[in-house]
């Protein structure tokens, strides 16, 4: 009796599909050994659970292959999409199952390769194809801003057309949105809340940077009966580092150009009661002209504090209505005073020097005042105020945190002067 155990030897083959429904193998070696004859159709060893007859199988449930009988066993599956993205999977250890442990791709077709051996080591092969159903409801990304040049401070926003709640879902999209700079930066998307994304640096963009965002969400499994769709990719690119820094206490605002002094501007902000807010602000956009009211705030007209005045050339810095903009009627206290409703006025010459020179995405910042920092969100774009370390938090990659998101007030978003 010969107790040596059966060693069985495989040898790497190369699949090549023939038709849709099966395929074949060629491997060399000698003549008489059990692998060098032609790989058999395996059709008849294995069962798939995928629809026949065109019917697109549903990407929600998982792809399964299973030997029929005792007479052999899977030894090898690769299920791969259109994309070249393959499924993973697991095998049993007894050869009897293949069960997908990835998510199908909706609106997907996949080219799945089975190879299999019978009881003496014989290699048999099988080629199938089989489509997917597409997403009903899909989940879309649209990026922010609009495609152009920006200044520095820009963040990226990313609105989806669907809330996403759950963490993991929300690491789903985030991998999927892809940011690329040249040069390259470090940086991080921030949930605002279950439908906005933003993006932005740990530091300020690189002068003269060129940004992509793209959403690879397509087909892709988000949630329970969620997938994601088609998306359009956004390109930006950054022009030179602007930042304006308005000091409250000595009622001058300095403007540098990467780094240089280009201009000392006397200002005044906001008196007490209607104080500027401090921090980082980025331009908005510039409006030639704005009618500002008093009412607009909440001040009653007729009121010592009423005002219906024209405003040229302002540089919005908030949706709340807070602008650097042309005051000719404060000319006398700028540089000495702090006369607005929470603005920051100049004269009209140099207003129309500022309105020319910033673009959106440029640095607004004001110190040494009595009001509140600049909301994170809501508000504009605060996310500057919000130092790396809590930034970082905000994404569905990182430990669980508070959303240091602050919601907008509606009342306070009213065009002031």
């Amino acid at each position: 009796m010969n107790d040596t155990p059966r060693i069985r030897t495989a040898l790497s083959c190369t699949v090549l599909a023939v038709t849709v429904t099966a395929g074949a193998t060629a491997c060399t070696g000698s003549e008489g050994h059990p692998l060098s004859t032609r790989p058999y159709d395996a059709g008849q060893q294995v069962s798939f659970n995928a629809p026949a007859d065109g019917r697109k199988a549903d990407p929600d449930k998982a792809l399964e292959i299973t030997a029929k009988g005792n007479e052999g066993r899977i030894t090898d599956v690769t299920a791969v999409d259109a994309t070249g993205h393959h499924l993973a999977g697991e095998l049993t250890a007894d050869g009897q199952r293949w069960r997908s442990t990835g998510s199908l791709t909706a609106g997907a077709r996949y080219t799945v390769r089975v190879s299999t051996e019978d009881e003496d080591g014989a290699p048999g092969a099988r080629t199938f194809t089989f489509e997917t159903a597409p997403a009903k409801g899909a989940l879309t990304v649209e990026f922010g801003p609009e495609a152009g040049k920006y200044g520095v401070g820009q963040p990226l926003t990313a609105d989806l057309s669907l809330p996403v709640k759950d963490r993991a879902a929300r690491a789903v999209v985030e991998r999927a949105l892809k940011v690329r700079s040249t040069p390259s930066v470090e940086g991080s998307w921030h949930w605002v809340d279950d439908k906005k994304l933003h993006y932005r640096p740990k530091d300020y963009w690189p002068v003269g940077a060129v940004i992509s965002a793209t959403a690879n969400l397509q087909g892709v499994k988000v949630g329970d009966k969620l997938y994601g769709g088609e998306s359009k990719p956004l390109k930006l690119t950054i022009g030179d580092r602007i930042e304006a820094v308005a000091d409250a206490g000595s009622h001058y605002m300095t403007v540098r150009r990467n780094g240089e002094v280009i201009n000392t501007i006397p200002v005044t902000t906001g008196k007490p009661g209607f104080s500027t807010r401090n921090g980082i602000k980025v331009v908005l956009g510039k409006e030639y002209f704005v009618r500002m009211r008093g009412t607009s705030v909440g001040i009653a007209e007729g009121s010592s504090e009423s005002y219906d005045l024209p405003v040229y050339y302002a540089t919005r810095v908030t949706w709340s209505g807070e602008y650097v903009h042309a005051a000719p009627w404060s000319v006398g206290s700028q540089g000495v005073a702090n006369v607005s409703h929470g603005c920051v006025g100049m004269s009209t010459g140099n207003a129309a020097w500022f309105y020319e020179t910033v673009r959106p995405g440029d640095i607004v910042k004001t110190i040494n005042s009595y009001g509140d920092t600049m909301d994170t969100f809501g508000n504009g774009f605060g996310d500057w105020n919000l130092p790396w370390d809590k930034w970082r938090k905000g994404s569905a990659l990182v430990e669980p945190t508070q959303n240091a998101a602050n919601p907008p007030d509606p009342n306070r978003l009213k065009p002031s002067i």
